[in-house]
């Protein structure tokens, strides 16, 4: 689409129910990792997951001459809805990353806005002030990510350091790595880290690091969206303070409704089933999405 080649992943929905759901991953993920995810949506209605250029082995904007920008990312994401949906109504489900997208597609595009009935952020934000990054710190990582999103060191980081070895060492020394891999057993924690280098090496390297320095300056609370949201936050999530999520997503959107999924990282980790992605969609949440839209 749009000359950029990508995969997307559709399960029609069960008898009983009607809803289409539409969900848009985030950073550091290809649609093998949100399988479970995608299984427990299933229960609902018909679920649709793409790619987003860059991301899970699609093309990169670059490949077109465009910046991977969180506004070309909405443009994008609205001519895949234009083109999927036509004049169905969905729900749009955005983790992380992949809320921030949906948030600022909804707000360029306010008449594809009038065709969803209900958005759900699983771990999204739409503020840069929702890191609990001091501001010094933030600005120190703004440098970081500018410099590591230009060609020739996206070039040596993804030859020289998206590798298995120092991918290994940097979750094994890394606080979030040890959160992330606690009391895994031997064999479960290779098979992730496995699972961990294909997800750094299927991304693209530039794209990863500049839609990260662009995150770290976000504002979409400069125009509101008229529709409800669940918000469902990890209970131990390292990156983002709840309490400022809440207020700045209120601001955006018409509704707000939260539900706390128990997780000891920002996500469930990268290898979980069904059962273990369960977690990911609280009861108070599985309740509202069983009611026909």
């Amino acid at each position: 689409m749009n000359g950029l080649s990508g995969r997307m992943l559709h399960m029609p929905a069960p008898k009983r129910y009607k809803r289409e759901i539409l969900v848009i991953y985030g950073h550091h993920a290809l649609i093998e990792r949100w399988w479970g995810l995608i299984e427990n949506l299933n229960d609902f209605g018909a679920v649709t997951m793409p790619d987003l250029p860059g991301f899970g082995s699609m093309d990169a904007f670059q490949k077109i001459g465009k910046k991977p920008t969180i506004d070309n990312f909405a443009d994008y994401l609205a001519s895949f809805i234009k083109l999927r949906y036509k004049k169905r109504r969905l729900t749009i489900i955005g983790i992380s990353f992949g809320f921030v997208v949906a948030t600022r597609m909804l707000q360029r595009y306010p008449e594809l806005a009038k065709k969803v009935d209900l958005v759900v952020s699983i771990v999204g934000f739409t503020h840069c002030e929702d890191f609990t990054f001091k501001p010094r710190n933030r600005r120190i990582y703004g440098r970081i990510t500018k410099l590591f999103s230009t060609r020739p060191v996206s070039f040596v980081i993804r030859y020289a350091a998206l590798n298995r070895f120092v991918i290994n060492q940097g979750y094994l020394r890394l606080p979030a790595g040890r959160r992330r891999f606690l009391d895994m057993d031997p064999e479960t924690f290779k098979s992730m880290i496995d699972f961990d280098v294909e997800l750094w090496q299927r991304n693209d390297v530039r794209t990863h690091w500049a839609t990260t320095n662009e995150f770290l300056k976000l504002d979409n609370c400069t125009s509101q969206v008229g529709l409800p949201l669940w918000h469902v936050a990890s209970s131990h999530d390292p990156y983002f303070d709840i309490h400022t999520v809440e207020q700045h997503m209120r601001i955006v959107f018409g509704e707000y409704h939260q539900a706390i999924m128990n997780s000891k990282a920002h996500t469930p980790h990268i290898l979980g089933d069904k059962k273990e992605l369960a977690v990911m969609i609280p009861t108070a949440l599985r309740r509202e999405l069983r009611k026909q839209p």
